[in-house]
């Protein structure tokens, strides 16, 4: 067979960006991987190549400026940048998620406005929905938005914003006066723009410094704090308020196939390491990979790291075909992260104790892994829309 994670029916374009970007990570992440992510630097030499390759255009369409291509090419370009390090595969994400909100649902102007200079990776984009407080509880939303006479006073504090202090165009969920008796019926997403940085960056609006985190270094996490903060109506994605929930789960469908895509890549370059690795470790007078112990758990690894790739195809497919593909982007994301857990976990074992030293890139990986447990969702999560979507679709008729 050839070697995994190939996906088949590819055009001969998809083939080319894939190569591309293949051959990108191979030369100019993998090698700098470790120092980065050791010293929670912003990768801006890759972020400028990749600007130079036109991915930050590569969803949007054509006559923005950008590649017009599908969410599948997407997600194969994450799957291979998150196999060179998974930070940089979040600094386009959410920009692909914004990118993809303002495409299926921004006006006419929003669209002209921005996706030029999304494409070329001018506007950089991120999102927010949660709040400190409220977790994957999105309708109890407590930022607020007030009408005025000129446009909307926004209050509130919104946390875990990817790229919050190096984006410059934020989509933001808060909650609006549409008297609605259903909670989610009184949202709305608002474009807010802003400089990069941290600190008061506008009147009424602060970015806090960076998050701490146990891994996903390099990239930014940050909270956004809202105090008077004023806005115009214009802003409003769409043009018409209440509407933002549905919005932001269109945005979290791509984001959801976006973290499969990125355990799968993980999941790959842990299964590369554990297979080199035991191939050069001798004991008893024999690479390792010879005893039936390793090679049992390679095999595992293997055909966890094909299946998970399968499915996230499989959801990415859907959604570029136009059909509802809530159920299979949960169970993509789902089985990806978890089977990226297990398989990073094996390779850390196989490693022995030099997985445990920061010298090997297992050591990073194992700290990146349980990032996408929780990230657009937790497992458990996953499970409540897959249970309901299964229920839906086999209703009892007894």
């Amino acid at each position: 067979m050839a070697r995994l994670a190939q996906t088949a029916g590819l055009t001969d374009i998809q083939e080319e960006i894939l190569a591309t970007v293949r051959t990108f990570v191979d030369k100019e992440i993998i090698p700098h991987a470790q120092t980065l992510e050791h010293g929670d630097t912003y990768p801006t030499d890759i972020v400028e190549g990749m600007k130079e390759m036109g991915l930050f255009g590569l969803t949007i369409p054509e006559e923005h400026g950008g590649l017009g291509e599908s969410l599948l090419t997407y997600a194969l370009v994450v799957e291979q940048i998150a196999r060179g390090w998974m930070s940089v595969s979040g600094v386009i994400n959410t920009h692909f998620i914004v990118a993809h909100m303002l495409k299926q649902h921004g006006t006419p102007e929003q669209k002209q406005k921005y996706l030029p200079r999304m494409a070329a990776g001018e506007v950089r984009g991120s999102f927010s929905m949660s709040e400190p407080e409220l977790g994957s509880d999105v309708a109890a939303i407590r930022t607020r938005a007030v009408k005025g006479e000129s446009g909307y006073t926004i209050n509130g504090q919104k946390m875990w914003l990817t790229n919050g202090g190096t984006s410059n165009l934020t989509a933001v969920l808060v909650k609006t006066d549409e008297g609605a008796e259903k909670a989610h019926q009184n949202l709305t997403t608002f474009l807010v723009e802003k400089p990069e940085g941290y600190g008061e960056v506008l009147p009424g609006l602060t970015i806090p410094g960076k998050i701490d985190k146990m891994g996903y270094k390099g990239v930014d996490t940050t909270e956004m704090v809202f105090d008077g903060f004023e806005i115009a109506a214009d802003q409003v994605l769409g043009g018409v308020t209440g509407q933002g929930f549905r919005h932001m789960m269109d945005g979290v469908e791509v984001g959801r196939v976006n973290v499969a895509a990125r355990a799968c890549g993980i999941a790959i370059r842990a299964f590369e390491l554990a297979i080199e690795y035991a191939q050069q470790r001798k004991t008893f007078g024999k690479a390792i990979a010879e005893h039936q112990a390793i090679a049992f758990k390679l095999a595992e690894m293997a055909t966890k790291v094909e299946a998970a790739h399968l499915m996230m195809v499989n959801a990415a497919r859907l959604k570029d075909s136009g059909q509802r593909n809530d159920v299979e982007a949960g169970m993509a994301k789902l089985i990806a992260s978890e089977y990226c857990a297990e398989v990073t976990q094996e390779a850390f074992r196989i490693h022995g104790g030099y997985g445990y030293s920061k010298e090997y890139e297992i050591e990073r990986l194992m700290r990146e892994a349980p990032f996408l447990l929780i990230g657009e969702g937790t497992s458990e999560i996953q499970k409540t829309i897959i249970s309901r979507g299964l229920l839906r679709d086999y209703q009892s008729r007894g």
